[in-house]
């Protein structure tokens, strides 16, 4: 699954938000860039939230209204989202995963605070265990499909993989909630605790450490988990050493992560784990994996046709996020 971490868009004009782009603004430059190819892969496979967002954060002729009401058609009776927001939980109920999910388009475009995050923050509330943390999974998924990476259970216990984002995220945009002292704290209590873990569970703590208002913790859990991932092997440090960094149980055989999956922006905490050596082969990789249709692929197991169609988008936003986020040209 992925999960990836968002930063502001790019500055817009107040003329630009509010406007409605005429028919050739959309064209991203020259077809051999990297940007003009992923545009042709978004506007033939992605659905309406992705193909705005594309639109807003790279071509910056969609206005930040046009995203939310996007996103809107995921809200669900209860002020959470569901309907396959998160492409690997199908159906109508609600679930943290996809409320970590619209709080990252929902930072992206600058929109993440206000009434609709108070009554997400409720919903949230509702959904945490007795120690205030989040379950990946509630049992309601059971009446409908979802992959088989993300088990239900009758009685899930929190997990850092769907608490910790979602307090980074709300952290990140100064929204506070009497429910987020005690998820906060639930956060704190794994982050500091690790002594084995896996990528995605690292990338989850980073969101939350990148955030939290405590800097001088943050920064010192932040150098722990630095030396598991190195001495774990978490992170292909030389790409063409693949086999030197084996994939953690469970995973797809080529569901490799390097360190742009870490340190997604240069900001990140996580970039101080590697050299800029290492750094740089990293997103050398990211950039040559774009395919002949101009999206990326996907790495972790497929499990049905539709969430393979639906995630390539979003993957594809995401290496263009960090490309450009480190400065490489894209187009």
């Amino acid at each position: 699954m992925a999960d990836s971490g968002a930063f502001p868009p790019p500055p817009q004009s107040a003329a630009t938000r509010g406007a409605t782009p005429s028919p050739g603004a959309a064209h991203p430059g020259p077809a051999h860039t990297p940007l003009a190819r992923a545009a042709e892969f978004l506007w033939l496979t992605a659905r309406v939230l992705e193909q705005r967002r594309f639109a807003y954060e790279f071509l910056g002729v969609a206005c930040a209204d046009a995203v939310e009401a996007a996103l809107e058609a995921y809200r669900t009776a209860d002020d959470g989202y569901g309907h396959g927001l998160e492409p690997d939980l199908r159906g109508p109920v609600s679930q943290p995963l996809h409320a970590a999910h619209a709080l990252r388009v929902l930072d992206a475009i600058g929109r993440c605070g206000g009434q609709r995050v108070e009554r997400l923050c409720r919903q949230l509330t509702s959904a945490s265990t007795a120690e205030g943390a989040l379950p990946s999974v509630l049992p309601s998924q059971r009446a409908y499909p979802s992959a088989p990476f993300v088990p239900v259970v009758d009685d899930p216990p929190g997990d850092l993989l769907a608490t910790g984002p979602v307090v980074g995220l709300l952290h990140r945009n100064d929204v506070w909630h009497a429910w987020l002292f005690r998820a906060t704290d639930f956060c704190w209590q794994v982050v500091e605790s690790l002594e084995k873990s896996h990528p995605y569970e690292i990338e989850a703590a980073l969101v939350f450490l990148d955030a939290v208002p405590d800097r001088s913790r943050a920064e010192a859990a932040a150098d722990r988990l630095g030396r598991l991932v190195r001495e774990q092997r978490l992170a292909v440090l030389d790409p063409e050493r693949l086999d030197d960094f084996p994939v953690a149980p469970g995973y797809a055989p080529a569901e490799h992560h390097y360190p742009h999956h870490f340190a997604r922006t240069p900001r990140s905490l996580a970039r101080r784990w590697f050299t800029d050596t290492e750094m740089n082969r990293s997103l050398d990789a990211l950039a040559a994996q774009q395919q002949g249709d101009g999206g990326w692929p996907i790495q972790w197991r497929l499990w049905a046709p539709g969430t393979a169609l639906e995630w390539r988008p979003i993957v594809t936003l995401d290496a263009l996020r960090t490309l450009r986020a480190y400065g490489r040209p894209i187009g």
